[in-house]
């Protein structure tokens, strides 16, 4: 009976042991709650055209998806169907404490500057627009412009695609068979125009070199003026503007007109009478369908800026001012030419280094 309650007690002062050593779980051990990690919102407003353009909307929502799918932010659009859609989309952004909203595109300039003044605290980024833009007599801020200053809280996105087009017109003047090329816009504003400013400075320094004569239809750069359809979306105008043209004598075009310039695509496809240069993003990938009569692409790499945006309100690096897409930065740049001979890319390389050097214009 003594050996049983000997081993009792030898029992109970083990485990007393043990547990001091830590073999059982002590309270003091409970795990500590930590704070989820957080997760960024940036949504992204388009401009008219919708979200699958194949071109200026789609190109910019890239970038928001490469920044949920490297960053792990979260990420949505809405899309503008109509002009007063632009404040109404920026509003509901704003109401659900979005960290970053991209408007996309010109004509979201004054929409933006009006939401990022009421909401300080708000970071936005806007494609192909940037303050001051209130210059000049007559203009009421905050109604005809956006900004007499600065905005602390807004990054311009903008881009030199005067460059690009350049290397476009080059290509387009070396390429033509008919001797004369032509380019055609959806509505005269400057992220339309600088494509085309920059595509007849492309020809006629090609006519310079070579000692050649193409002519440029639906653009003049004196004049500041040319072809428009009026709007970003009607295929049918795009198909038939790009006909007119054609029939002019032009072999190779540039539409500047979003997914209204794929009916230009379509019409040089079916008649197989014309080139056509795409713009924005590479057709021969967001187009396919029209890749055997793509030349080339004159490429704004709105993505790329996007993503950087994005990356910069999460590591807490954002800063209001204006970014320039540049050839030298990769911001804007030049598809693949078909066809282009090895003298025809080395040149359009020694032009691209002349650009970066500032030894060639490519804007008035």
């Amino acid at each position: 009976m003594k050996k049983l309650y000997f081993v009792s007690a030898l029992l109970i002062i083990a485990s007393m042991v043990l547990t001091a050593c830590g073999g059982g779980t002590p309270a003091t051990e409970a795990p500590v709650a930590t704070e989820p990690a957080m997760v960024y919102k940036v949504g992204m407003v388009t401009d008219l055209g919708g979200i699958d353009d194949k071109s200026f909307n789609a190109t910019a929502y890239a970038g928001v998806q490469q920044a949920i799918d490297e960053l792990g932010v979260s990420g949505k659009y809405l899309e503008s169907t109509q002009q007063s859609d632009y404040a109404k989309n920026i509003q509901q952004f704003v109401d659900e404490d979005t960290n970053l909203i991209v408007t996309v595109g010109f004509l979201l300039g004054v929409d933006t500057a009006v939401a990022a003044k009421a909401n300080p605290e708000t970071k936005f980024a806007i494609v192909d627009y940037s303050y001051p833009d209130c210059f000049g007599e007559g203009f009421v801020e905050g109604q005809t412009c956006g900004s007499a200053s600065e905005l602390p809280n807004v990054l311009g996105l903008t881009f030199d695609i005067d460059q690009a087009g350049f290397l476009a017109g080059y290509a387009a003047a070396a390429s033509s068979k008919t001797g004369k090329v032509a380019t055609w816009g959806g509505i005269n504003i400057p992220p339309v125009t600088s494509f085309m400013v920059g595509f007849e400075y492309g020809v006629n320094y090609y006519n310079t070199q070579k000692g050649a004569n193409v002519e440029v239809l639906g653009w003049d750069t004196a004049a500041s003026d040319g072809s428009f359809i009026g709007n970003f979306e009607s295929l049918d105008d795009g198909r038939s503007i790009t006909e007119s043209l054609v029939q002019e004598g032009a072999d190779v075009v540039m539409p500047v007109a979003g997914p209204a310039g794929l009916g230009g695509a379509a019409y040089c496809k079916e008649t197989a009478s014309c080139w056509v240069v795409g713009v924005d993003t590479d057709w021969t990938v967001s187009a396919s369908e029209y890749s055997d009569v793509v030349l080339t692409s004159v490429l704004k790499n709105m993505n790329v800026a996007v993503f950087e945006t994005a990356k910069s309100i999460v590591d807490g690096t954002f800063a209001g001012g204006v970014y320039s897409g540049t050839l030298a930065n990769n911001g804007v740049g030049l598809a693949p030419v078909a066809g282009a001979s090895d003298e025809l890319k080395a040149e359009l390389e020694t032009i691209k280094a002349g650009i970066i050097d500032g030894s060639i214009a490519t804007n008035p």
